[in-house]
């Protein structure tokens, strides 16, 4: 029977191997070996064991370290860990910037004081600007730009150019503001001699920003996805409703089968993947029921029991075990990319006027410029920006939990489905419909997001039905699956600010109310304002006595102002009742005030002790 050995397995190091092998030796050779010389034969052998082991062990600490985000070093690994924490690395950093597009039309009719709309352009999204300076960067908008449309979110500016011998309009300018960001769009063909599963297209090229578009040979669509296992996307329509002027575009989830991620390489280089199915017919559009659950296992296996009942998991994404996960590709794919970015990609202003490519209507006469200066291109992410930013992503992974979460994502619903102006989100309470006003219940997974809207001239208003529909389709792909959420008007509150102030000697009395005035403006500006804020009266108190030329603010009164006095809310509001030590209590049900028209609705006097 072979004798037990005391072996040690703590050590690491060339001196710790050596030593331990020394003292191995002494204890179980003492008659066979006892020269321990640095000079001698066996310490040769010894040394090079400890050697080995002084190596293995370095490699072995280092793939372990590998293997943790906040410990990796390698970028190809670090690559593979930020998109396994559901981060995608940047590899270069584009430049925004806003462009100003202008164009001369003239007047309607002779004397007519409006443009002749039918003149005003459209333009086509993809247009391609290229600054002026010795970088000659390409700026892509890649949206289209319709001069005759106007709203809140997407003003078009209209400018007398020229005026008859009677000072009538002949001509007029508009103007409109579009953002574009720096990128030079290029092609790649990829031949598609059969289908592959999870085929990969590998790009190679400098400052790849990421895929425009992805089109087969018999013109085939595919559609970028975060991963495979995602077969919907957001797909919007024209709005053809009576708020178009104001939502242009209606939400909806589409399914698709040809669909791709793209992933990039510690190089810079870019991967397109595609799906794995292969059948002539698309199978992701197979609705899961009881009769198609685990239809693609096999039923001979362990993965059933005796009854033929599935006793496996399952992936949701991929519920009837079918070849989901995409279509792979057939023919010939075209693929657009974008490349550009960096830190030379950040121009000057008035210097991307070179318009390169442009389509539309009326697209002859349009000028572009820059009035501020190009900003925010960088280079790629550094190790540690790759590190920090895959540990944020992880944590956050795009889901709605907590009451901010519904606040912020309602807050970021794309410009072009509606503008959601104010967002407030509270647990929602179910009511005893037999008994008014009386709360019989709380359901903890049920929430009431109240919103608000702009209209064409930054004022609140209620939300439309259209914008409603989005915002719920909108959220519904980040919701946790047990949420539930009833999508609301809040109550606007219109009010106006009366105050009398006392004004030093030697100062206007009028200029000390306009600074008055225009702090008053700056506090209730409704970019500031939020559903269910009180106000805080010492708080004007405070900002009044800044001012200089005030001696003592004598009195501030907040005031209602509803539909009888003008064009305001309807909703009257008792602002006496629900003032408290100094502070109006907005109401219940939830509300914001806002000063409809702050040049008439803040009234300012002079007066004297």
């Amino acid at each position: 029977m072979a004798e037990l050995r005391d072996i040690k397995y703590n050590n690491r190091e060339f001196s710790d191997f050596r030593d331990q092998l020394i003292e191995y030796t002494k204890n179980y050779f003492p008659d066979s070996y006892n020269d321990f010389s640095p000079s001698s034969p066996g310490m040769m052998f010894i040394e090079m064991a400890s050697y080995v082991g002084d190596v293995l062990s370095f490699y072995q600490d280092t793939q372990l370290q590998e293997t943790f985000l906040t410990h990796a070093k390698d970028p190809k690994n670090l690559f593979n860990l930020a998109y396994m924490m559901g981060y995608q690395p940047k590899v270069t950093g584009v430049s925004e910037v806003e462009l100003e597009l202008s164009v001369v039309i003239a007047a309607s009719g002779s004397g007519d004081i409006k443009p002749n709309w039918s003149a005003a352009p459209i333009v086509n999204a993809n247009t391609v600007v290229q600054s002026v300076d010795s970088s000659k960067t390409n700026f892509l908008i890649d949206s289209p730009i319709d001069f005759s449309f106007s709203s809140s979110y997407d003003p078009t500016n209209v400018i007398i150019h020229s005026v008859d011998s009677n000072n009538n309009p002949t001509e007029f300018k508009l103007v409109k503001k579009a953002k574009a960001f720096s990128g030079e769009v290029k092609t790649k063909t990829a031949a598609i001699s059969r289908a592959e599963k999870f085929k990969t297209i590998t790009i190679t090229d400098t400052d790849i920003i990421g895929v425009l578009n992805v089109t087969g040979s018999d013109s085939t669509v595919w559609t970028e996805v975060p991963f495979l296992g995602q077969d919907t996307v957001f797909l919007d329509e024209t709005n053809s409703s009576a708020d178009s002027d104001t939502v242009p575009y209606i939400m909806n989830l589409r399914k698709v089968p040809y669909r791709f991620v793209s992933r990039f390489k510690s190089n810079g280089d870019l991967d397109i993947q595609f799906g794995a199915g292969t059948l002539s017919s698309d199978d992701t559009t197979i609705l899961p029921d009881a009769s198609t659950i685990g239809n693609g296992l096999n039923q001979g296996s362990s993965n059933y029991n005796g009854t033929g009942s599935l006793t496996t998991a399952y992936d949701p994404s991929n519920f009837t075990y079918s070849k989901a996960y995409g279509t792979a590709p057939t023919t010939n794919l075209h693929i657009q990319y974008l490349v550009g970015g960096g830190i030379s990609s950040n121009v000057p202003a008035n210097t991307v006027t070179n318009i390169l490519t442009i389509s539309g209507t009326n697209t002859s006469n349009v000028t572009i410029t820059n009035p501020n200066p190009a900003a925010g291109g960088r280079d790629g992410d550094t190790v540690e920006e790759l590190r920090e930013n895959s540990l944020r992503s992880f944590n956050s992974q795009n889901r709605i939990v907590t009451l901010q979460d519904y606040t912020v994502r309602a807050l970021s619903l794309p410009a072009k489905f509606g503008s959601v102006a104010k967002a407030y989100v509270v647990q929602d309470q179910l009511t005893n419909s037999s008994k008014q006003n009386s709360i019989i219940d709380n359901n903890p997974l049920a929430l009431s997001l109240y919103v608000l809207g702009y209209d064409n001239d930054r004022k609140l208003t209620t939300a439309t039905s259209t914008l409603k529909a989005n915002l719920r389709t909108y959220l519904s792909e980040f919701m946790l699956l047990t949420d539930s959420i009833s999508i609301k008007d809040a109550f606007v509150v219109n009010i106006g600010v009366n105050y009398e102030v006392i004004v030093r000697p030697n100062y206007a009395s009028r200029d000390v109310l306009l600074q008055c005035n225009i702090a008053i403006q700056d506090h209730f500006k409704i970019q500031k304002r939020s559903i269910n804020q009180p106000i805080n009266l010492s708080e004007i108190y405070t900002i009044l006595d800044k001012i200089k030329g005030t001696q003592t603010i004598q009195n501030v009164e907040i005031v209602n102002l509803t539909s009888n006095e003008g064009n305001y809310a309807t909703h009257g509001y008792d602002i006496t009742g629900a003032t408290k030590n100094n502070i109006v209590y907005p109401s219940f049900d939830p509300c914001i005030f806002e000063i409809k028209y702050p040049e008439v609705d803040i009234k300012g006097r002079v007066t004297t002790l």
